[in-house]
Formats: C-alpha cells, structure tokens, sequence
C-alpha cells in the first residue's frame, strides 16, 4: 500500500472523494504541514494499492474535483497541493501536473509539497460525508464534487459508494 496527501478543499470534502475510490483502503482528515509551507493546511491522507488504482489517476481526479485553478483568499487553509512523503512521488507529481495543465484552461496552483506532519482531525469527523451524507453541508458542498468523480471517473468508484451518491440525487435540493 502507498500512501499520499492532498489538499485543496475542506477536508470532508476531500475524504469523501477519495472515500469513494476503488483501491483505496483509507482516506483521513488531517492537517498537514510541509517543509516548505509550515502553516497548518487542511487536507486528506490517502492509503491507496496501485494496482488497483495509480497514483496519476488520484492526482487527476483531485485536480477535477476542486478549484486547482483558482487563487482565493482560503488558500492558506485550503492549500491546493499534493503531498509527498518522497523525491519518487514529487517527481511522479510534479509530471502529472505538468502533462494535465493542457485539461484546464487557467494556470493549475497546486503545488508538490514534501510532508512535514500532519495531525489527524478529531475522530467524530472523520468520515463526515458517509456517516449521514443527507446533511445541508454534504448536500451544498461535498454531493456536488462527488456528482463530478461519477461523471468523470466512474470507472474507480466502489459500487457501495455509488449507490450512495446516487441516492443523494433525491435526497439534496441543489
């Protein structure tokens, strides 16, 4: 199993996307530091087997499923990175984001990070999209992002967390 951090969006957000993911066997809320970027960040630690699904893929549906083009004045808290546990992943990374810039039409502002820390979220929020995804946030925030992951990489996503997310079609008033 490997591991990887990202970061870009509130980090129940994040879980969930990757929550949702064939091959994933875990997705935590943390609050990463980098070498090169010391303030805390909210993000999501990744657990994934690549041989069920690559390192490239994730960081192409963490492209698509948040703001990578957009400076706004979160970023600090909503760093849009990928963070890297070492040189091989940076390079990985650092390649990725370079050949998926021709999908987006403005500059990508995700950056290659190398983590320094992260603390793990409290334990009662972990999970926070799954555990009642009919709440207003998930509804307004998280369901949006998981409607793209569908749309856009169905092929990966577990068919359990399918059948949730297509619940919510009902279940949320956009």
């Amino acid at each position: 199993m490997a591991q990887v951090g990202f970061g870009g969006s509130c980090y129940w957000c994040m879980e969930a996307v990757f929550r949702s993911i064939r091959g994933v066997s875990l997705a935590r809320s943390v609050w990463f530091t980098a070498t090169s970027a010391p303030e805390p960040s909210e993000g999501v630690n990744v657990t994934f087997d690549e041989d069920v699904v690559d390192f490239q893929t994730l960081i192409h549906i963490h492209l698509s499923t948040h703001s990578c083009t957009e400076e706004h004045a979160l970023r600090e808290k909503y760093r849009s990175a990928v963070y890297v546990y070492d040189s091989t992943q940076a390079v990985v990374a650092s390649e990725s984001l370079q050949r998926l810039q021709a999908l987006f039409p403005q500059p990508i502002v995700t950056q290659v990070l190398e983590i320094e820390s992260f603390l793990t979220a409290d334990a009662s929020i972990q999970d926070y999209y799954y555990s009642d995804p009919g709440k207003p946030f998930c509804c307004q925030r998280i369901t949006p992002k998981l409607r793209i992951l569908l749309h856009e990489f169905a092929a990966y996503v577990d068919p359990d967390r399918q059948a949730v997310i297509e619940s919510q079609d009902s279940g949320c008033n956009d």
